[in-house]
Parts: structure tokens; sequence; C-alpha cells
């Protein structure tokens, strides 16, 4: 059991030791520490960064060497990560630092269109036609994160349907254009038990649903990834993993 998506301390997590402890428990043998990083540079972007901690640009190094230093008193395997917004137009400058970083592999993320968030916890202002918009771009932007080719795994693809006012509003037509991306990239989707265990949320794994249906249909295959923020996190969403993929009879692939 792989989990390639898991924060620390280093952005919104908690304390390595405690995370590592804790997915040992649950029955991980390898963890993939993947801190959020945003390097948009307009003063916008830059509130944003200090609002949801995604400075990890900054601070990676310093990061790589705890876990140089836990690597010696562990017997799980730990992988250097991260996880980088995407937007569009910001391709040149994630290049250049994904290959100046040189992580062992590298997460991209769509969490926010122009000025409106996907958190659940950021209201959706506008009426129904704005939030099909919204959808459509969203799904739109996660088609050109695939194309870039910039990163080993999409996360959370279908993040949308965790927000209460665009849940059921993903599409087949939404389904295939991304499978589509998938089928003709070398970066995969993963299957993320984020919102496992959230009961207020009206996903629980991403993706799910039609996303999830295509992407089964068409033989895209996934990494794994609790998106652990806490180490309480483990405990179910682990298992909640393994049913997942043997019920749908996946095969897990490395991003390495």
């Amino acid at each position: 059991m792989y989990d390639y998506h898991v924060h620390s301390l280093y952005s919104d997590g908690e304390y390595f030791e405690p995370m590592l402890s804790a997915a040992a428990e649950a029955g991980v043998s390898a963890v993939g520490f993947a801190d959020h990083c945003n390097l948009a540079g307009d003063a916008r972007r830059r509130r944003e960064r200090a609002r949801y901690g995604r400075n990890f640009d900054l601070t990676y190094e310093r990061r790589r060497e705890a876990l140089a230093a836990l690597d010696e008193r562990t017997d799980l395997t730990i992988f250097d990560a991260v996880e980088v917004d995407y937007e569009p137009g910001l391709e040149s400058e994630i290049d250049d630092f994904l290959t100046t970083a040189d992580f062992d592999y590298a997460l991209g993320s769509v969490h926010y269109v122009d000025d409106q968030h996907v958190f659940s916890y950021d209201p959706f202002e506008g009426g129904e036609a704005a939030r099909r918009d919204f959808v459509d771009d969203y799904y739109e932007t996660i088609v050109s994160l695939v194309e870039s080719e910039l990163f080993e795994i999409a996360a959370h693809v279908d993040i949308v349907e965790s927000h209460p006012a665009l849940s059921g509003m993903t599409t087949c037509e939404h389904a295939e254009m991304v499978a589509d991306a998938f089928e003709h990239s070398r970066t995969v989707p993963e299957l993320n038990a984020g919102r496992f265990d959230d009961d207020d949320k009206p996903a629980s794994f991403h993706p799910e649903g039609r996303v999830f249906e295509v992407l089964l249909e068409r033989g895209v295959e996934f990494t794994l990834g609790s998106d652990a923020h806490e180490p309480g996190d483990f405990a179910e969403r682990i298992p909640a993993l393994r049913e997942r993929v043997e019920r749908f009879e996946l095969e897990p692939v490395c991003p390495l």
C-alpha cells in the first residue's frame, strides 16, 4: 500500500512523526509527502498563498533535509513530492520550479478558477448558469493541466463534486473530455480518499460518479492517495482505498 498524497507541517498538515506512525499503523508501506505550492506572482495570489499555506517553493529544501533524517529512523519508504496549484499561463514558472527542485514526482491540482475556489467552505456567488459555466471552466482547466505534461499525477480531478453548490453538475461530456486527455498523456489521475470521512461533503472519493466510470471504461490507471492532513485521517481512508481497489479490481500504478 503506497500512499502518494500526504501533507505535512510544511503546508497544511501535521508533524512528520505522528503522520508516519499513523500511516504505518494503517498498513501503509510508503508515504509521499506532497505539500502545497502556488507559484503565481500577482498580489492577489500572494495573499492566497499566505491564506492557504502554499509557500512550499520557499521551504522545500528544508523539508528535504528533514525527510532525509526521517528516512534513517523509519521502515517506511518516504517520497519527496509536491502538490502544485495549476492554472493556465503558469506553465513556464511551474516547469522551471519542478526542473530546479527535482522532486521524486509532482502532483498538479486545480483548486481555483479565476477568483473562485472549489473549497467547500468558500461560498459560491451566482445562479445556476454561473455555476454551470464555472464547472465547464474547471474541467477545461483540468484538461489543460493533463495536456501540459508537467505532472506525474493529477490530483482529485473532479473536486468540484465536493462543493455543495457544484455537486451534480459534472456531465458525461466533462467525463469524456477528461478521459480523452488522460489517454494521451503521461500524467495519471489519482484515486483520492480525501473526502471519504467528511460526512458533510457530497463526494466521498475523487474521482467518483461519471468521471470515475468513464476512466474505468477507458482503462485509465490510477495512483492512490489518502490526501491525509492529520494522523487520524489514515485510519478510515486507507481501508476505504483498499476496499475500492478490490471492488473495481484496480491495479494502482507508481508515478516514479
